[in-house]
């Protein structure tokens, strides 16, 4: 009798689990067009998503709550306002305490309007899971059902960052930036770090909250797709500040035409390679946002890539000319981005394999001095770029450390960004492109 009653009673309990199931969906259906946040709270249960060790039997680790929390900067980023340097920043700004200020909280926290809160939820948890999943109220509930999909819960509002080209446009609207998320120069002059990203590379450092995928070619896939919409999105945002008042935003130009360690004439890099296509003292748009993937373009469309090159040819020369008109440069841009979206397409549906890794590890190296005379940021995408190929080439082959050293002494070279040698630099990418011909990677 008493197994009688505890079956009994387990019947009873996956009754009600099973009704509040369909009363969820009922209600998620109802407030699709409403869906609302509801902070991370709803997802930190052991049963859920705040376990502690990961489930290799389950479709998802179910412990994704617990490694943001423990080990992911996103947890953080809303005490990094509360910091004496951010703090300085919002004095020099004029913008009082950073950690109340709506411009810094855009970015550091899930700062959304009453209207848009399911319940009240604490904003000093910083980037939350609904900051890159979406708002969760109308999904919350039937995603935990038998069979539920994550394309239904797509429906229901939940953003598909499964998705690579999705998961890098989420990345960029903080990384980057929109028009209500602007990290400009005043901001960067009182102290915010300046906005450099890659996609693969940062996907590195976050600490895993899911489950890897089989594809070995996957971390290529990345840092491609990365590359592509990242320049789509920095072609946009410099269309959009030419519009402003306050043009020029010299944020948008290269830090280091102006930000270097300043030398005697006869030891300057800068000078000795002279000022190609525009006039010396003359800043320059940060370069940085094509040099390594305009090599990409020409490996996935020759075509497609020789159209968008003239038309980035054209934005790097009106913006370099101090007396182009905002509306030229504007124009310049959009064109530009249009060719950059056309890409996005393309290289979202290439195949990425160990040939095209290899032939890109190839096609970046052999041009050491080219993208070193670029400066301090386009030195950083060569070596970021170098090193996701190749790990992604090392993951379906033996190890190759004489490699490893070289792509690792690029990284050496960018300790001191203000203190960059391209000289210095170049050797180093030279010494890559020996090590990879000598393993027998390229040809």
């Amino acid at each position: 009798m008493a197994e009688s009653g505890i079956w009994q009673k387990a019947c009873f309990v996956r009754a009600v689990i099973y009704l509040n199931c369909l009363l969820a969906v009922f209600a998620a259906a109802q407030e699709k067009s409403g869906s609302k946040y509801v902070g991370p709270g709803s997802c930190s249960a052991s049963a859920c998503h705040g376990g502690v060790q990961p489930l290799a039997s389950t479709r998802v680790l179910q412990n994704e709550y617990s490694t943001w929390v423990v080990k992911d900067s996103h947890f953080r980023a809303y005490r990094s306002l509360q910091s004496p340097v951010s703090q300085r920043m919002g004095k020099i700004l004029g913008i009082g305490n950073p950690a109340a200020s709506p411009k810094c909280l855009a970015c550091h926290a899930l700062a959304v309007s009453p209207e848009q809160k399911g319940r009240d939820f604490d904003v000093s948890e910083g980037v939350s899971c609904e900051s890159c999943h979406g708002p969760a109220s109308a999904w919350l509930g039937p995603h935990t059902l038998k069979g539920w999909s994550t394309q239904k819960s797509v429906a229901l509002g939940m953003y598909d960052i499964t998705e690579v080209a999705h998961r890098s446009e989420k990345c960029l609207t903080c990384h980057l930036g929109t028009p209500e998320k602007e990290v400009d120069h005043k901001m960067i002059a009182a102290g915010h770090p300046d906005l450099v990203f890659e996609l693969d590379s940062y996907s590195a450092i976050e600490p895993p909250h899911w489950k890897p995928p089989a594809d070995p070619n996957y971390g290529v896939r990345l840092w491609a797709v990365g590359q592509a919409i990242q320049l789509r999105e920095a072609l946009k945002r410099l269309a959009r500040r030419t519009q402003s008042p306050n043009w020029p935003e010299f944020s948008e130009y290269d830090c280091f035409s102006c930000h270097h360690s300043l030398t005697k004439p006869e030891s300057s890099w800068r000078q000795e390679r002279g000022y190609e296509n525009r006039g010396a003292g003359a800043p320059v748009w940060n370069s940085a946002h094509y040099t390594i993937l305009r090599i990409l373009a020409k490996d996935i469309d020759s075509t497609a890539s020789q159209q968008l090159e003239t038309e980035l040819q054209s934005v790097y020369q009106v913006t370099s000319n101090l007396s182009s008109s905002p509306k030229n440069i504007g124009d310049s841009a959009q064109r530009a981005s249009e060719l950059a979206a056309s890409l996005v397409t393309k290289i979202n549906q290439a195949s990425f394999d160990k040939a095209r890794a290899s032939r890109l590890l190839e096609e970046i190296s052999a041009q050491a001095d080219s993208i070193s005379n670029q400066d301090t940021r386009s030195a950083e995408q060569a070596a970021m770029a170098l090193d996701s190929l190749f790990i992604c080439y090392e993951k379906q082959g033996s190890a190759h450390p004489a490699v490893r050293a070289a792509i690792d002494g690029l990284f050496q070279e960018l300790d001191n960004p203000s203190a960059y040698n391209a000289p210095r630099f170049s050797a180093q990418m030279r010494k890559v492109n020996a090590a990879l011909h000598e393993a027998g990677i390229t040809q």
